[in-house]
Formats: C-alpha cells, sequence, structure tokens
C-alpha cells in the first residue's frame, strides 16, 4: 500500500470490464478523471459470468481487508444470457439464478463497510449481425440480453441500488449497432464513452456523503505543485 491513502474504486465484472482499459475503454477513462482523487483496480475476468463471481466475490472483497472500496462498479449479465450450450457447458445461467447471484452479491458488497458505495451496470444491448460474423459456438441475441438487462434493473429498484441502464443508454446514439462495438458485443470507445458519461451521471444525482462525484473530491496534494513555475501569460 502507498500513501497518501486514497477512496478506493473496484471494477469488478466479465471481459466488458477486463477490456475496459484497452482503446480508450470506459475503466481508462475513469482512472484517469480520477487522478490523483482515487485509485481505480481492475478485477475483470474474460468468459465469467455471475456463478462465478459469487463463488469468488469473498476472496475478491474480502470483509477482514484493512482498507474497504470507496465504490464498487459491477457488470455481470451478458455471458449469462447466452443460450444454453447442448453439452451443458458454458457461460450460461439461469434467468432466476441469475438474479439471486446478482442479490447475494450486493448483499456481500453491502456488508463491507457503511461507506462502500455499489453501482450495478445491466447488460447492454449487441449487434447480432456483427457477432455472428465471428462464428462463435455461443449463441447470443438481443433478446436475451433485453431479458438480463430488465431482470438486473428491476434487482437494484428492489435492493435500492444506483445502477446505469446500459440497455437503453447505448441504443440513444446514431447508429449504435455499428459505433457501440467492436464486435457485436465488446464495447468500442464511443460506446465505452457512453457508460463513462451514465456512471459520472448516477455520481452526480446519487445522494451519498461524501459525495465520489470527480468534481467533489479534491487532488491529494492540490492541482498544481507549490513549486510550479507558471508562464506570465497563465497567471490571469
Amino acid at each position: 500500500m502507498v500513501g497518501p491513502q486514497r477512496p478506493q474504486f473496484v471494477l469488478f465484472g466479465s471481459s466488458i470490464v477486463q477490456l475496459s482499459y484497452r482503446n480508450g475503454g470506459w475503466g481508462a477513462v475513469l482512472a484517469d478523471i480520477y487522478s490523483g482523487k482515487a485509485d481505480t483496480f481492475l478485477r475483470g475476468y474474460n468468459g465469467w459470468n455471475s456463478r462465478l463471481a459469487l463463488e469468488v466475490v469473498n476472496q475478491v472483497f474480502p470483509k477482514d481487508a484493512a482498507v474497504q472500496p470507496s465504490l464498487v462498479i459491477v457488470y455481470f449479465g451478458g455471458n449469462d444470457s447466452v443460450a444454453p450450450h447442448p453439452t451443458r457447458f458454458g457461460p450460461h445461467v439461469p434467468l432466476l439464478e441469475y438474479i439471486e447471484n446478482m442479490r447475494k452479491i450486493a448483499i456481500h458488497l453491502k456488508s463491507l463497510s457503511e461507506e462502500t458505495r455499489i453501482i450495478y451496470l445491466s447488460p447492454p444491448p449487441m449487434n447480432d449481425v456483427k457477432y455472428r460474423e465471428s462464428k462463435s459456438e455461443q449463441v447470443r441475441t438481443n433478446e436475451n440480453c433485453q431479458i438480463y438487462s430488465e431482470a438486473c434493473k428491476s434487482l437494484c429498484k428492489e435492493m435500492g441500488l444506483n445502477f446505469v441502464d446500459l440497455w437503453t443508454a447505448i441504443q440513444k446514439m446514431d447508429d449504435w449497432k455499428n459505433t457501440s462495438f467492436t464486435d457485436g458485443v465488446h464495447l468500442s470507445s464511443k460506446g465505452s464513452k457512453v457508460v463513462v458519461e451514465e456512471i459520472l451521471k448516477v455520481l452526480k444525482e446519487a445522494i451519498w456523503k461524501p459525495s465520489l462525484h470527480p468534481k467533489s473530491l479534491t487532488a491529494e496534494f492540490g492541482e498544481y505543485s507549490t513549486n510550479y513555475v507558471v508562464s506570465p501569460r497563465l497567471k490571469h
């Protein structure tokens, strides 16, 4: 641990989280926005679903940790919504189990500390045609994405959790099917921009004390060094 201690933000999820530090991804953008104000930790696992997440949530977020996160942003559901494979292998998780897994994850995160805040990201839509071009053996459909997205949002409303409705937000973009994704599923820099905007909107509107919005947090040693030489043209 290095000091001074800053608020810790953890991004916990599947590949949409794991890949969020690449090529203008939303995780990298958030880390940049909070540079000097909060430390952002990536806990993304390619191909994971809510079942696997629940199995390790106690290890990723131990209750006896000396420092607990100030904010946890959680994304699971896209892989859960994949159609069942005939071999019974694959990431599919039945809808009711998905809901209960996400409920248990939230309960655990809430138990970490009174100051730990949570934001869930609902599964976004996808470009079915572009995804099929990848010739993946997994069967993904927009219809199933919407079902799991609605379930995630309903659970958040039931539990009083803050959430980002990615299903709706992404589809507000112009030509969203062709601009939001790199492969029909994973987010492009333009899709990631929407994620960041929606997260910041939640942070601004949330009634949290202290607020975790970047404008409410101060840099630990100020924005500029006292030894910084300012050009005369910049003094005003």
